[in-house]
């Protein structure tokens, strides 16, 4: 290469000061560019730390996390779903509070007041979408606690605790039994307050895998 043409490549002063300062911005973008990125994953690991955990309170079904109320709390016997007669294991309570049930459609069963005998594997479809049950033992219930019974049922429908159903369960330890998810409560006599209280702390409890599916 000549002389001449070495000196036509040769940068000027200024193009020289001028490549610098380009090369110096180009850095300084990189850097830029470098430290937002960082920043943005920092803050998106920060927000999912934070959010995770909701997910999980929401989806969480154990018996530790679940809300207590009256009554007695059951161990969680799961609530899987089998065809109409199958075999299961027993359930841990009469009437029961978990476990194995039909699935649509047959059951869940209409809400309100039922004149025969709910079998467990329908009545527990109901419990699941956050219903309350209220049985009693027709061999021994007068005539007048089951129309006790069959007008606080109506009066809780009326203000919207209308997923609760009343039907008779014969053999069972107690006249009176209450059951949600997870809670029985068990008695012999009517008491009023007692059941509303059952009713108002179970009906569509977190305790529920489905609540609010009616």
């Amino acid at each position: 290469m000549s002389s001449s043409d070495r000196s036509k490549n040769k940068l000027t002063a200024s193009q020289a000061r001028a490549a610098r300062r380009e090369r110096r911005q180009n850095r300084n973008k990189f850097k830029r560019w470098f430290i937002g990125l960082a920043v943005a994953l920092i803050a998106g690991l920060l927000i999912l730390s934070l959010i995770l955990p909701l997910f999980d309170s929401i989806g969480s079904s154990s018996n530790d996390e679940a809300p207590d109320g009256p009554g007695q709390k059951m161990e969680s016997q799961g609530n899987s779903h089998i065809n109409e007669g199958a075999d299961h294991p027993p359930y841990n309570s009469v009437p029961a509070t978990s476990g194995w049930h039909y699935a649509q459609p047959l059951a869940p069963v209409k809400w309100g007041i039922h004149e025969v005998f709910i079998p467990e594997e329908k009545r527990l479809h109901n419990l699941e979408h956050g219903g309350v049950s209220i049985t009693y033992d027709p061999d021994r219930a007068s005539d007048e606690l089951i129309a006790s019974l069959e007008e606080l049922v109506k009066n809780a429908g009326s203000e919207n605790f209308s997923e609760i159903l009343l039907s008779p369960y014969p053999g069972t330890e107690n006249i009176i039994n209450l059951t949600s998810w997870l809670f029985i409560d068990s008695f012999n006599t009517f008491d009023k307050s007692r059941i509303n209280d059952f009713i108002t702390s179970h009906h569509n409890s977190a305790n529920a895998p489905e609540r609010f599916a009616n």
